[in-house]
């Protein structure tokens, strides 16, 4: 054996995703993973409930080496090629694989059920038992076990080639068995007599072996388990349905403007830089800005926020929303794979694709739990035939054995809940980036929130208005607005959004850097900004309106003086101001068990006034710090012995979030903070951070319920076949209601509100 020298280890380089077909349960998707893992500079990872495998690859291997491996073990596989997810038509019902393999299922059901129900009912109800119903029986479970079970046996005959032990060899081996043992005991035993009667029973029951027939077992377990196949196959459609209609949300056609002419064309033929016409009631065809018009904008399919948002010249616009107003005209900025909409989809499917821990540990079970089982039904089957000497018995408890024992559910407890969890999640515009997020979210126990843009809007707002005693507090915002309309300040720019009337010109207006602005307003020379600089004029502050200025520092707003006529007249305090909905969030984390932490670059006073707001300690606000050094307040947080969650919406917030345990990006931030980020919040609603943490934990919380059960009940009720207290087609049906349980307990997620 030779070792590689560190500079020669191969790095995967590239990634594909796979379509994989033939798997029937974890110990399929458990042998595919491994047989990939082993080639040198692959690592692949493959999902069950989704039929897909997720490879990244690197050197010499390349995509049909990948494929040919997958097949090598008997399974088909293909490379999935990426499409614009948004702009084109979408895939009607009948085109998705899904549904085929639903529709196929069903038809086999049917059949199935309609020549098995007979067979059980008679070997059940013995006043149903008329002379040579055993041949009846007989005629009508063979096409039951011969092409009713194919798809199991076909699965079976491939592992086998393949030195292999799956789901489907424990049916395969069960039923056949049950049906070569009646077989024998019609032709050569006592059991094709004219005549012949037997009862009934759910545990083993001592008769003569040559005269006991199992076609109902045959047939029933191969009925009961396409029923569960059937049930599985729907309800696995229904988990992908949320990704299904997110990809469906966008536009299919634009209205572009070409040489001032209006055209239709796809979604897929906008490019960067078109502009195009939104009429009212119309979806917005892609991501971009608006350049004529103004409107509100139901944003509610994409993100869950039911609030129209107003929007006007150089407002963006998100593709997939609805224009609720007037006529807009858009020029685009982000086209095809590009926008927000391709991206919730990619992180969703990604999540989807992706694997837990507790999902590995589940597959490493399933891998050998097959070949256990055989040796255990040969196991029951010796003993049975050595303590009783019963062959009849011995055999049916090693069949029991064989049928109960599979691990499908096993392999469907995480994928599902996965699904289902992070399709939920993207309706209500919460992306969950991977599976392993679910564990750190039942981790943390403080969460960091940066101040600005996240508990607060982001942006400065006019608050209050104090005048000196002569004067109206209106006209002095009036002359305020008025000069502040020409500045570019954000202090300016609220002061003169603040008034929410139409301003008298200003003219003579000038800046004076870092102090504030002058200008002439209706024959007046009006000063609007800090003491500083009316200071430097030789202006005096009235007492009455230092102490409002003050006051208003105290509370951590920025106090403005206006002055006109050589007198202070007003003071007016702009500030951040906190979102109505943080407070409730807050409250909600606290309800979580978190300790929520204020983090900011502001001052401590703005910081302690912005936390007194929200409900946050003093003790827990964290005020002064430097953009760089927010990634060492986590890591000291983490060094304390806390898990630590942080939520943040800027550039300066990324580190931070890529270095705590769970990182939730604000959506409305900027795309640095929504890629470091493990979850994005679409919204600017610091509650849908509640919101995500919440359902994170419910799903991995059903996670670990589905595998208790599934697990469980192997467990339970193994011992109970091997001892001959289960009826093999009881066994049947129970195994395969233990998969549709998984599934359905899985889709109760759907319902989280």
């Amino acid at each position: 054996m030779s070792s590689a020298a560190p500079d020669a280890i191969t790095l995967p380089s590239a990634e594909v995703e796979l379509a994989i077909g033939g798997m029937t349960c974890a110990s399929c998707s458990s042998r595919i993973e491994r047989k990939l893992n082993r080639i040198e500079g692959v690592t692949a990872s493959v999902n069950l409930a989704t039929e897909k495998a997720r490879v990244a690859y690197g050197g010499e291997v390349a995509v049909p080496d990948l494929i040919a491996t997958v097949e090598k073990l008997g399974y088909s596989a293909h490379e999935i090629v990426p499409e614009p997810p948004a702009g084109l038509d979408a895939p009607d019902v009948a085109d998705v694989p899904e549904a085929h393999e639903a529709d196929a299922l069903r038809q086999r059901l049917t059949v199935s059920a309609v020549l098995a129900l007979p067979v059980i009912l008679m070997a059940m109800v013995p006043t149903l038992q008329f002379d040579n119903w055993q041949w009846l029986s007989l005629t009508l479970a063979a096409p039951v076990v011969a092409w009713g079970g194919l798809p199991f046996h076909r699965a079976a005959w491939t592992n086998a080639r393949h030195g292999a032990a799956t789901m489907d060899t424990l049916v395969s081996v069960g039923t056949l068995a049950a049906f070569g043992w009646s077989l024998w005991a019609l032709f050569f035993g006592d059991a094709g007599m004219p005549g012949m009667r037997h009862g009934f029973d759910f545990t083993v029951a001592r008769t003569d072996g040559s005269s006991t027939i199992y076609l109902e077992v045959a047939a029933g377990v191969i009925t009961f388990i396409l029923l569960g196949r059937w049930l599985e196959a729907r309800a696995k459609r229904k988990a992908g349905a949320a990704l299904r209609a997110l990809l469906e949300l966008g536009a299919r056609d634009a209205v572009v403007l070409r040489g001032g002419v209006e055209v239709r064309v796809p979604v897929a033929a906008l490019r960067v830089g078109d502009r195009f016409v939104v009429r009212p009631g119309e979806k917005i065809a892609t991501d971009g800005t608006v350049v004529e018009g103004a409107s509100a904008i139901d944003a509610s399919l994409l993100t869950g926020e039911s609030v129209p948002v107003d929007v006007t010249v150089g407002s963006p616009v998100t593709g997939a929303t609805v224009n609720a107003g007037g006529r807009l005209v858009v020029e685009a900025t982000r086209v095809g794979a590009d926008t927000q909409l391709a991206h919730m989809a990619r992180l969703v499917e990604d999540a989807q694709t992706g694997k837990a821990e507790v999902q590995r540990l589940a597959d490493r079970i399933a891998a050998v739990f097959v070949p256990v089982v055989l040796l255990i039904a040969v196991g029951t089957l010796g003993w049975w035939l050595g303590a009783s000497g019963d062959a009849n018995a011995a055999f049916t408890a090693a069949v029991a054995v064989l049928i109960i024992a599979c691990p499908c559910a096993l392999g469907l407890a995480t994928p599902t809940a996965l699904m289902v969890g992070t399709g939920r999640g993207a309706q209500l515009g919460i992306l969950i980036k991977g599976p392993e997020v679910l564990e750190s979210t039942r981790r943390v126990d403080t969460v960091v929130l940066d101040k600005t843009g996240t508990v607060t809007s982001g942006r400065m707002e006019l608050v209050s208005v104090v005048a000196a005693a002569s004067v109206d507090d209106r006209e002095a915002l009036r002359y305020a607005a008025a000069v502040e309309q020409a500045s570019e300040h954000p202090v300016g720019r609220a002061v003169a959004a603040g008034f929410g009337g139409e301003l008298p010109p200003v003219s003579e207006f000038a800046s004076v850097p870092g102090l504030g602005v002058r200008g002439t307003v209706e024959g007046r020379p009006v000063l609007v900004g800090r003491g500083a600089l009316l200071a430097a004029e030789g202006i005096p502050v009235p007492a009455e309106l230092a102490a409002a200025s003050g006051e208003a520092a105290e509370q951590g707003r920025t106090a403005v003086l206006v002055a006109w006529d050589g007198s202070v007249r007003a003071v007016l305090a702009v500030a951040d101001t906190v979102k109505p909905s943080s407070a409730e969030a807050v409250a909600r984390l606290r309800a979580l068990g978190l300790k929520p932490i204020l983090l900011t670059g502001d001052n401590a006073a703005v910081a302690r006034a912005v936390a007194a707001e929200v409900g946050i300690a003093p003790g827990d606000v964290i005020a002064e710090v430097l953009p760089q050094d927010k990634v060492e307040v986590v890591r000291r947080l983490q060094a304390e012995g806390r898990a630590v969650a942080m939520v943040g919406d800027g550039v300066n917030d990324a580190a931070a979030l890529a270095t705590a345990d769970l990182g939730l990006a604000m959506g409305t931030g900027t795309d640095a903070a929504i890629q470091a980020g493990d979850l994005t919040l679409v919204r600017g609603d610091l509650r849908v951070a509640a919101d995500a943490i919440r359902l994170a934990r419910r799903t991995l919380a059903t996670i670990k319920g589905n595998l208790f059960w599934a697990f469980g009940y192997n467990v339970a009720a193994l011992p109970l076949a091997a001892a001959g207290l289960l009826n093999p087609m009881i066994a049947g049906a129970a195994m395969a209601f233990s998969s549709v349980f998984v599934v359905s307990n899985s889709l109760r997620l759907r319902r989280f509100s």
